[in-house]
């Protein structure tokens, strides 16, 4: 009996804590307000470039395009790819893989 205790209590701070992961800003959440695609748009694009798991992303002044850009590095199975989106057109900018030394 004891031990369903300690499972439900294991299992409610699991979910807190996935809830809290989820809650924190993206990198370069701060540019938000000058992009015209949001977050959620831009990683459907990305995931149509290269569909896959999202493993990390971000909002960052960068050359090309506006100059404002969603990156997105995109995982399949062994395979990682580096997706951009233009942050004002909904662009794709870049779609490659990952190098050995991903910035």
């Amino acid at each position: 009996m004891k031990s369903r205790y300690i499972m439900a209590a294991m299992t409610g701070i699991a979910l807190t804590m996935a809830g809290m992961a989820q809650a924190q800003a993206y990198t370069g959440e701060s540019y938000a307000k000058q992009a015209k695609v949001s977050m959620e748009e831009a990683r459907s694009i990305a995931l149509k470039a290269y569909p896959g798991k999202i493993t990390d992303e971000e909002l960052e002044q960068e050359a090309g395009g506006s100059g404002l850009r969603y990156s997105f590095d995109i995982k399949t199975g062994t395979v990682t790819h580096e997706v951009g989106v233009d942050a004002q057109s909904g662009a794709v900018l870049e779609n490659k893989k990952e190098g050995a030394n991903p910035d």
